[in-house]
């Protein structure tokens, strides 16, 4: 047996229905969940003593979005993302695409601030050459080699989540009496007054920009059979997604509540900086890299992906498929390079604004968009079409 039909049939059975789905999410949200570390601070690990609350509402809010997701695309055989926004929210589907351009040039943005700060700290560039260099790269690749870096996505995704451990591990060795002093004092002193309400709230807000990551699932769950696939995979997704943040949040306590810490721009610089010293930022500094190229080169072909098939969709329905002018209506290659050059520059102006600014501002304001073109139709319409259908 080839190697190729012994993959296929490992993808037939548990590995393809209940692990490749949360292996998926839990890929794409590397980027603008939890690579720099501000993600975790703005959105929990702020609350100090109190971010367990914030981590059980993530750990929730994916769980049940997973399970939702993956039995309304089951049930309704909805394998691809406009006709799953569509069932959703009907003819505002569009809307979803308005935001998702948005989020990406806000992903982006996120990325090269977050590399321009590495670049800074370690190699002393100045900020604004930081992020034109990475922005070119990531033009670049995304002209030339975004392929092959889509070949060793998996490969790369299982080295990221590993050296994210080895962080953690690297970070906590030493102080986890510190976290310790923390949890026993019921320590909020760089929130003081909030209480468990706000931290919720973070939480929620958190799962809410994040819910861009679940249409890059759908293509894979055509193999789930029946509810149970749904439910042990959303369950898996759902503890997947939340482990990175829990681990950074663990993190941040063993520092808690240092400005020099919290206030970072990338607060993983001055954790391993204490832990391991400049070795070990180094290391950091490639695995942010890698997740800037993987995270921004995705996101830029997703949207060229949808505007081309927007525009055959447009061409099938002006001329009829039996033109055969509907194949060759997607962007031209010129088309390509000028919507990519401009979520890029987008994405540099927008940097300048500051990662710390971007986190709290940005994110804030794409999960309430998210909620609302998302989260609540899939919890209300969702949920009653899927669990009411009468299936084959």
């Amino acid at each position: 047996m080839s190697v190729g039909s012994r993959l296929q049939e490992l993808l037939r059975g548990p590995l393809g229905r209940v692990v490749l789905p949360a292996a998926i999410l839990q890929s794409v949200l590397i980027g603008g969940g939890y690579a720099t570390g501000r993600e975790i601070v703005a959105y929990g690990a702020k609350y100090g003593a109190l971010g367990w609350v914030s981590v059980l509402a993530i750990f929730a809010g994916f769980t049940v979005m997973s399970v939702l997701t993956f039995e309304v695309a089951r049930v309704f055989r909805a394998y691809e993302y406009k006709g799953f926004v569509r069932g959703l929210i009907g003819p505002a589907w569009p809307l979803f695409d308005v935001l998702y351009g948005a989020m990406a040039v806000l992903v982006i943005a996120i990325m090269a601030s977050a590399a321009a700060e590495i670049m800074h700290d370690t190699l002393g560039l100045p900020p604004l050459a930081g992020t034109a260099l990475v922005v070119g790269c990531v033009g670049a690749l995304t002209y030339f080699g975004a392929s092959a870096i889509e070949a060793f996505k998996g490969v790369g995704t299982v080295l990221l989540y590993l050296a994210y451990l080895g962080f953690g591990v690297a970070v906590l060795w030493g102080r986890w009496g510190a976290v310790s002093e923390v949890f026993a004092a019921g320590n909020t002193a760089y929130t003081e007054g909030a209480g468990p309400a706000d931290a919720l709230g973070s939480g929620i807000l958190y799962v809410g920009y994040n819910l861009a990551v679940y249409p890059a699932v759908l293509f894979v769950l055509h193999r789930q059979e029946d509810r149970r696939d749904s439910l042990t995979s959303g369950l898996l997704a759902g503890l997947m997604m939340t482990l990175p943040f829990a681990l950074t949040y663990l993190c941040v306590l063993a520092f808690y509540p240092m400005p020099r810490v919290l206030d970072a721009p990338v607060p993983w610089l001055p954790m391993l900086a204490a832990a391991g010293g400049g070795a070990l930022v180094a290391v950091y500094g490639a695995v942010m890299g890698w997740t800037l190229l993987e995270t921004s080169v995705g996101m830029i072909h997703a949207i060229l992906d949808r505007a081309d098939a927007a525009l055959e969709r447009a061409a099938e329905a002006t001329d009829g498929e039996e033109d055969g002018d509907a194949a060759d209506a997607g962007l031209s290659p010129l088309q390509r390079g000028l919507i990519g050059a401009g979520v890029l520059a987008g994405a540099a102006l927008l940097s300048r604004v500051g990662i710390v600014a971007l986190v709290a501002e940005g994110y804030t304001y794409m999960a309430y968009g998210f909620i609302a073109l998302f989260a609540l139709p899939l919890l209300t319409v969702g949920a009653y079409r899927a669990f009411t259908a009468e299936e084959d």
